[in-house]
Formats: C-alpha cells, sequence, structure tokens
C-alpha cells in the first residue's frame, strides 16, 4: 500500500480502514492487524495509527483493549447516523439496500417535520424553504441546471422549519444519503421540472398552513423514491439470478 504522506493522516487513515471494514476487508474473525503492522503498512506513525483506531472505535467499528488486540464489531453496532460510516456503507455493495432503508428512516421523520413546519408556520424558516425551491425552480427551467443542491438545501430547510431540535440534528445525515439517493431516483424521475413542481405542492402545503397535506405531500415523494429504489433492486437480483 502507498505510504501515506499529507497532513491529516489519522483522518486519512481513519478513512481507508473504515472502507475496509466496511467492504468486509477486515472482518469480526479477522480483527485489524496490529499497530506495529498497521505503522509499517501505512508509513506513519503509531501515534497517528493510535489516533486512527481512536476514531473508528467512536464509530462503532472497532474495539481495542489491551491484550486483545484490535476487534472489528459487527455491523449492528457500527454507528449509521455517523456521516462517515453512512458514507462508506453507500459507497460500498451493495448500496441500494442502504438506501432502503435510508429512505424508510426519511418516511418516518420527513413527514412528520414537515407537518410540524406547517403548523408552526415560523414565517422565516420558511422563507428559506422558498429559497431553496426557487433556486430548484431556476435550475430545472435551465437547459443544463444542476438541481442537486438547491433539493438538499430545500430538505434541511424543513427539518429546521419544523423547530424540533431532533430532526434539525439529523440533517448531516439526511444530506449524506441524500447525495446518494438523488442520483438513483433524478433520472428516474426524468424530468427536472416533475421534481421541482412535487417539491413546490409540499412548500405550498406548509405555506398555508396545511399539516396533514404538506405530510402526504412529503410522503408521497420518498414513497416515490423506494419504488425506484425497489425496482432497480428488482432488476439487479433478477441480473443476479440469470448469470
Amino acid at each position: 500500500m502507498a505510504r501515506i504522506e499529507n497532513l491529516n493522516l489519522s483522518q486519512q487513515v481513519t478513512n481507508e480502514l473504515g472502507k475496509a471494514i466496511i467492504n468486509g476487508h477486515y472482518t469480526a474473525e479477522s480483527g485489524l492487524p496490529t499497530e506495529a503492522k498497521l505503522c509499517e503498512e501505512y508509513g506513519i506513525s503509531r501515534t497517528a495509527i493510535r489516533e486512527a483506531v481512536k476514531m473508528l472505535a467512536a464509530k462503532g467499528l472497532i474495539s481495542s483493549r489491551p491484550r486483545q488486540g484490535i476487534r472489528v464489531e459487527p455491523a449492528n453496532t457500527w454507528n449509521l447516523y455517523d456521516t462517515s460510516v453512512l458514507k462508506w456503507l453507500l459507497e460500498s455493495s451493495p448500496s441500494l439496500y442502504v438506501l432502503k432503508e435510508f429512505l424508510q428512516v426519511r418516511l418516518a421523520i420527513e413527514p412528520q417535520a414537515a407537518a410540524l413546519a406547517a403548523r408552526r408556520g415560523d414565517q422565516a424558516a420558511i422563507a428559506e424553504i422558498a429559497v431553496a425551491l426557487e433556486n430548484m425552480q431556476a435550475a430545472a427551467d435551465a437547459p443544463d441546471g444542476e438541481i442537486h443542491e438547491a433539493d438538499l438545501s430545500f430538505h434541511t430547510a424543513i427539518l429546521f422549519a419544523s423547530g424540533n431540535r431532533f430532526f434539525f440534528q439529523l440533517r448531516d445525515f439526511i444530506r449524506t444519503a441524500l447525495n446518494v439517493s438523488i442520483q438513483h431516483t433524478t433520472p428516474a424521475k426524468g424530468s427536472k421540472k416533475a421534481i421541482a413542481d412535487e417539491h413546490f405542492k409540499v412548500y405550498q402545503a406548509i405555506l398555508n398552513g396545511e399539516p396533514e397535506r404538506a405530510k402526504n405531500m412529503m410522503t408521497y415523494m420518498i414513497d416515490e423514491a423506494m419504488s425506484f429504489i425497489e425496482k432497480e433492486i428488482a432488476e439487479k437480483e433478477s441480473q443476479n439470478a440469470a448469470k
């Protein structure tokens, strides 16, 4: 493996080891190599390796105990709300199954957030949703317009407008997974204008103080994304079965 020479050595090692664990290169059965071996493999100091081990332990991927070495923890202990862990999972294979689980989480959170935003009627917060929507509409009208970032801003603005601090603290988790999810669902939808129009319906319900309609419109959008992902999963499973 090439030696790591850039400034933030610990973070780079954390990133490489995290991906290796999630991709199954290191397992609960095999564990990680010793600190000395990792130092040799990456060409960095033991201090940097120990810092990387601490970061991975904080994410739930490993545990380190005296005389027991570095143990890889089972997947059900990983902190999936950690944006790095989520990103590594989404970059792994099969990421579509992770996306399906993510959409199930969104269904539990975002429709309720939209309803709360409509009920609260915080005009300053709703104005931020409007800005994101206007950017989406502008991108949809432009031949080469990029709707992606405005779409992310729309959803995080609704989390903020809900007034629920727990919802808003999920914004990085939502943005990280949406970054990948949109890459699958936008081509399936086929029209940027159709995407912007659906988001407008959510915004309009929030602006008009219609909690139930806001909830239903958000549920519809996420359900539709779920159907695209489930179709893609079914196609891949069919292809694999035919091999």
